[in-house]
């Protein structure tokens, strides 16, 4: 839908002027920790998650205003996640969006302070946005539950422990619930709740927030094995390099398309049973399900 897209574009401006405005100015002190942040932040990348909290809450009657907060927060919690996950402790990676890792372009020390302080920024930018204070405080619960050890944190800490292991289909998505699913459904959930949005929109939404955290995990295992590294511009075929548990070396990469496509499906159905109007979202389905990066 070529509305939708251009909207979809318009969001990834505002989000980029948002991340510039809140991101400490790399001049003031201290000069290079303030440049690591912006080179974690700044390098590129789909910008997934502030999209979907402008898509849902836009869907649902909310002002793009009133979602900038939340788009930013939930870019620098993923932003402060990636840099962490490059770490030599965890993933021991050395390029990211087409260009150094954090931990490579400064030094490692510098990596994690820039990481914990992008984390820091997330949560300092949600409790001011221009919303109610019940909303701001909902919306601040909910991003902490999907960083934190019930979530992203959490996901990655099976995830290191699942490597060089077998698991079972449903240990897998349970990683991957927590490791990927959580941010992109809190993502949706923030600009649920900025909008005011009721149990039963909220509930037809997690039910397309799980089918897309899922679809967008397989797609990214699918890509570690067939994608081309100056595409994806990060390092490809790292996760057989390191042992880890995936969906298409556990599934197959036949199946592993299989479930893409039934996913597909399942987010469909869950966006048919919203009000409104959501072809935004339904782009976003589609560009989790087809991208190349």
């Amino acid at each position: 839908m070529p509305d939708s897209e251009a909207r979809l574009a318009g969001w990834r401006a505002r989000v980029e002027a948002s991340l510039d405005a809140a991101l400490p100015r790399p001049e003031a002190s201290p000069a290079r920790l303030h440049a690591a942040m912006r080179h974690g932040v700044q390098g590129g990348g789909k910008r997934i998650r502030p999209l979907l909290v402008y898509a849902t809450g836009t869907a649902l009657g909310a002002d793009e205003p009133t979602l900038d907060a939340a788009a930013a927060a939930v870019e620098l919690v993923h932003c402060y996640s990636l840099i962490h996950d490059d770490l030599p402790a965890m993933d021991d990676d050395v390029l990211r969006r087409g260009q150094p890792t954090v931990h490579v372009a400064f030094d490692e020390a510098t990596a994690i302070l820039a990481g914990d302080a992008l984390q820091a920024l997330a949560f300092e930018l949600l409790a001011g946005a221009a919303l109610p204070a019940e909303r701001r405080v909902a919306m601040l619960a909910e991003l902490a539950h999907a960083a934190g050890a019930a979530g992203m944190c959490g996901g990655q800490a099976l995830d290191m422990q699942a490597s060089g292991q077998q698991l079972e289909l449903a240990a897998l998505e349970i990683l991957h619930a927590r490791k990927t699913g959580a941010l992109l459904r809190a993502a949706v959930r923030l600009g649920a709740l900025a909008a005011g949005a009721d149990a039963g929109t909220r509930a037809a939404l997690d039910r397309y927030a799980d089918a897309l955290g899922l679809a967008f995990q397989i797609r990214d295992d699918l890509l570690d094995v067939e994608g081309d590294p100056a595409v994806l511009g990060k390092t490809a075929g790292k996760d057989a390099a390191q042992a880890k548990a995936t969906f298409p070396g556990l599934l197959g990469r036949d199946a592993s398309r299989a479930r893409l496509a039934t996913l597909a499906v399942q987010m469909q159905e869950a966006l048919q049973a919203l009000p409104g109007e959501h072809g935004a979202l339904a782009a976003l389905a589609r560009q989790v399900v087809e991208r190349d990066r």
